[in-house]
């Protein structure tokens, strides 16, 4: 018998305790619920209920229901929780003689109890178990990244050298194509963006300088930081974000329409008709539109100093032969290739990630661009750092 009746007492006259009776029928365990389940009532068998719920798992509960006079939201939930904790240990919960009235808020207590726990499941783990999946995501993403591009570098390298040594001609009308497309199509777009910034690294630099009456050094500011860094950097970053975004867009939209499995059907290898042409026309844009570049930044510079500090051309040129050397101009030349690699590979791997979706594809071209330029601002500081150590 569960039954403790010690001072128990019904709250008013006319309501019986809630009890549990464990009984024996057919030799069968039942535990008997009766008298009122109702909020008033409820408190005085909650710890017969939660010793019920603390039996072993894997046994069979069985309730029968009959005896209950009165039953609301509060009783109900008690009895829902019984039989909740119980199936979880994976026990066998029976309810019996259940009354229609019962049944039905048994039913919708049980509905709101399970749409609870969704809610509770769906708002998701906390923000410290947020933030380590989102980096241990990131880390693997990286490491997917990594391999996929070696993937096409190596693909890429290995098929032009195939290609050579079976004297099959490398397609030179898609790679001039290319770079008709990225690097003479860009200079317009890079030459302006080069002369605003040259205009406006000068008119700083100038403006600063200006205080200690050596306004002339502004040309060996703006000749070391325009020639070793902001030149190629710029540059790069707008190829990533003008030709990067087209390579992904275009390989992803072949993704998308089954054209890079008809590669494969006919007997072609993707990386080399799509991705080949595309990396060698980026390796030889992107040192061509770095030249670019920084002419067009020093002419902006060149017309700055002129107008806001009173430094001819000619005495700007003399300046700039005495604060710059070989070492300058190729430093930044230097990093132009492996820019274009990255944008190029980086734009690749991202287009052949393209689902079957025009979400997809907007999507990646977007971590194209994004990815991409970080690659490429992480690399600049990385040459950087080796060129001051070997005193380049």
């Amino acid at each position: 018998m569960l039954i403790n009746a010690n001072n128990r007492r019904p709250s008013t006259a006319t309501e019986n305790p809630p009890l549990v009776t464990e009984v024996e029928r057919d030799g069968v365990r039942v535990y008997a619920l009766s008298g009122s389940w109702i909020t008033r009532t409820v408190a005085q068998v909650d710890a017969e209920i939660r010793r019920l719920e603390t039996q072993r798992s894997g046994e069979v509960l069985t309730l029968d229901l009959s005896g209950i006079d009165k039953i609301d939201t509060a009783g109900a939930w008690l009895i829902d929780r019984l039989r909740t904790v119980n199936e979880g240990h994976g026990s066998q919960v029976t309810l019996l003689a259940q009354s229609r009235e019962a049944s039905i808020l048994l039913d919708a207590v049980r509905e709101a109890s399970r749409r609870g726990a969704d809610t509770e499941r769906a708002r998701g783990p906390g923000l410290l178990i947020v933030a380590l999946e989102a980096i241990g995501r990131t880390v693997y993403t990286i490491r997917d990244d990594f391999l996929a591009s070696m993937n096409i570098l190596g693909s890429t390298i290995r098929g032009a050298q195939l290609k050579l040594g079976r004297g099959h001609a490398i397609n030179l009308a898609a790679i001039f194509n290319q770079i008709d497309r990225m690097g003479v199509g860009a200079v317009p777009v890079v030459v302006l963006m080069s002369t605003i910034v040259g205009a406006i690294v000068a008119q700083q630099g100038a403006y600063q300088l200006r205080y200690f009456g050596a306004d002339i050094f502004v040309v060996d500011l703006v000749g070391i930081l325009i020639l070793r860094e902001l030149g190629v950097l710029m540059t790069a970053i707008m190829v990533a974000g003008r030709s990067g975004s087209a390579i992904t867009a275009e390989i992803g939209s072949m993704k998308m329409r089954e054209e890079v499995d008809a590669l494969k059907v006919i007997g072609l290898n993707p990386v080399g008709v799509l991705v080949f042409p595309r990396l060698v026309a980026l390796v030889i844009a992107l040192p061509c539109l770095t030249v670019a570049a920084n002419f067009a930044a020093l002419g902006g510079a060149i017309v700055i100093s002129y107008y806001y500090s009173n430094i001819s051309p000619t005495a700007f040129v003399d300046r700039l032969r005495v604060g710059i050397d070989l070492s300058t101009i190729f430093s930044g030349l230097i990093k132009a290739p492996f820019m274009a690699m990255i944008i190029g590979i980086l734009a690749s791997v991202e287009g052949l990630k393209v689902g079957g979706s025009a979400e997809s594809l907007g999507r990646h071209v977007t971590a194209s661009v994004v990815k991409s330029i970080f690659v490429v601002i992480i690399l600049d500081g990385a040459f950087a750092i080796f060129f001051a150590s070997i005193g380049f």
